[in-house]
């Protein structure tokens, strides 16, 4: 049983600054990075991605919408050429700083809205897509049977289905949207989401159903409560569950 760990990392602006990159980057395998469209500069770029070299974590692009006022939480309505061009943009200034730092950008995560807009709308799908192909056929993390993934399998883009320990599951497999009550986890009822997801392939609704839930990546994030606690906690039961950790790239 192997599965990899990743985190949204890098998500500062200048003063500002979200979570402990440096702590989460001892835990995870794999990084997604900000890109500078939701957070993210190109110092903190760079200083992620030496961080991340430095611990032998992947590094993926994560890519966004231009919002950085609304954190790429808002959708944003972008002709598909436009959703393109920007996102290889955001690959290829991040691949520039990885690659100083002694490694490469291996993957691309969309991020907030984009996530959710690529996961159901095809034509965004397929822009973000076309980004991968156009950079020379990056791996893509993303939802499992979503637009994302059949757009990546019908350009022959490698797709890799991520789960979320901390975020709340809807009977239909999807995130439950962030505002609700239920959308965030606690540090314990990610702990057993985690473990319940990794081991079994399965997630438990807020109503207390079962939902199938098969990835090969399981997400902590960055900005959630408690997070470096979090995911010491899930990054150890795992391993004591005989799950091993290892980067999907």
């Amino acid at each position: 049983m192997v599965i990899d760990l990743n985190s949204d990392l890098g998500e500062g602006f200048g003063a500002w600054t979200m979570g402990d990159d440096a702590a989460l980057l001892d835990i995870v395998t794999s990084a997604n990075i900000a890109c500078g469209f939701h957070a993210g500069d190109p110092a903190i770029m760079r200083r992620t991605c030496e961080l991340a070299v430095a611990h032998q974590v992947r590094i993926g692009a994560h890519i966004s919408y231009r919002d950085l006022a609304g954190f790429g939480r808002r959708r944003v309505e972008v002709p598909p050429a436009e959703l393109t061009a920007e996102s290889l943009y955001q690959i290829g200034a991040l691949d520039a700083l990885a690659r100083a730092a002694g490694d490469r950008v291996r993957y691309v995560k969309p991020h907030g809205a984009l996530y959710h807009s690529a996961a159901s709308d095809r034509s965004a799908a397929e822009a973000v897509v076309a980004a991968l192909v156009a950079f020379g056929g990056l791996s893509l993390l993303g939802p499992a049977d979503s637009a994302l993934a059949s757009a990546a399998a019908a350009a022959g883009i490698p797709f890799h289905a991520e789960g979320f320990a901390d975020r709340g599951y809807t009977p239909e497999a999807t995130l439950v949207p962030r505002g609700r009550e239920d959308a965030v986890l606690a540090s314990d009822a990610a702990l057993r989401q985690a473990i319940s997801i990794a081991v079994d392939g399965r997630a438990r609704t807020a109503a207390g159903d079962e939902v199938r839930v098969e990835v090969r990546s399981l997400c902590v994030h960055g900005d959630s409560p408690d997070a470096v606690h979090m995911a010491r906690s899930i990054r150890q039961s795992l391993l004591d569950q005989g799950v091993e950790l290892r980067s999907f790239t």
